[in-house]
């Protein structure tokens, strides 16, 4: 649940016909979510009871107290297969499948988009992706998918293609062993060459379907390098590490040392006109991570594209 996705919100006052009921069920309940789902949500820190995350899926609820979940949306759990899809394909073994994501793009189905997705060209064109939801390894809607970036955000994610390939990628994001560098075009000169982030991130009491830097939240940390910093308007080019994977993790630690990524809507402040309103100036440019079969390290980079570069300019530098 480390990455981002797209969301519903629960808002309600427990009912006195669910006083006493495990938080987890209650929620299955009136979301009609599996509990596996729910418990994950749970585990993420994206349920509060009475403003305080739940740390229990067990814990029973009170009537009266205020119950607030964020649970992914994800429709009627399948996706068909779309050919017309566009696929921007880096590279390809028998165990994955590397991918280009463009900008505007949607990774899975979710609040908003049920059709037109990566997942749906995937699934076309790697039909052996239905293999890995048929055994139950990952949400029917979202099958081989590792991690993913949001619709605003383009660049690289990796894709499982076999059984070996999911379980061995999942272990390598659990254990923060796959490299993710971005490319991120932020507000302001950031006056430090370079530095790190490392700040708790959790959601915001005040807007649930945002993420905000909390004493309670969940370790987050984020390395960044100054690439250059540009002039009218004031803004600087960033190099940026995931050390970690909450979901909007870049942008919230950002905005939350007075520098937010150009164009970001939810976090940030200054509108850019000459990026689609959803582009968020921010570009997975690396990925690397050890292959599922040979053990062997690998690394893929996609560079700045067009929309993006036209800003800094970085194929000049």
């Amino acid at each position: 649940m480390s990455d981002e996705f797209e969301v519903g919100l629960l808002d309600v006052v427990v009912p006195d016909g669910l006083d006493g009921v495990r938080c987890d069920r209650a929620i299955a309940m009136l979301t009609g979510r599996p509990r596996a789902l729910i418990a994950a949500v749970i585990a993420d820190g994206a349920v509060t009871v009475d403003g305080v995350p739940l740390k229990k899926a067990s814990t029973p609820l009170v009537s009266g107290q205020r119950l607030v979940a964020v649970v992914p949306e994800v429709g009627n759990g399948w996706v068909e297969p779309d050919a017309s899809v566009p696929v921007d394909v880096v590279s390809e073994t028998v165990d994955y499948v590397v991918v280009n994501k463009a900008p505007g793009q949607v990774v899975h189905p979710g609040a908003g988009q049920l059709t037109g997705t990566l997942v749906a060209g995937l699934l076309a064109r790697y039909p052996e992706l239905d293999a890995l939801r048929q055994v139950g390894l990952c949400d029917p809607s979202r099958p081989g998918i590792v991690h993913r970036l949001d619709k605003g955000t383009s660049g690289l994610v990796v894709v499982a293609r076999s059984v070996a390939g999911y379980e061995s990628l999942r272990e390598q994001l659990d254990q923060r062993a796959i490299e993710r560098i971005y490319l991120g075009l932020v507000e302001g000169h950031v006056a430090e060459s370079r530095g790190v982030v490392d700040a708790p991130i959790g959601r915001s009491t005040r807007t649930p379907t945002m993420m905000a830097v909390r004493s309670d939240g969940r370790w987050a940390r984020t390395a960044y390098e100054v690439v250059s910093r540009l002039e009218a308007p004031r803004t600087t080019v960033l190099r940026l590490k995931l050390e970690t994977g909450r979901t909007h993790q870049i942008r919230v630690h950002l905005a939350s040392i007075g520098h937010p990524v150009v164009n970001d809507n939810r976090y940030g402040h200054r509108r850019e006109s000459r990026l689609a309103p959803e582009r968020v100036f921010l570009h997975a440019t690396r990925l690397g991570f050890a292959d599922p079969s040979s053990g062997q390290w690998v690394s893929f980079d996609a560079a700045l594209p067009a929309d993006l570069d036209a800003l800094v300019h970085l194929d000049e530098a």
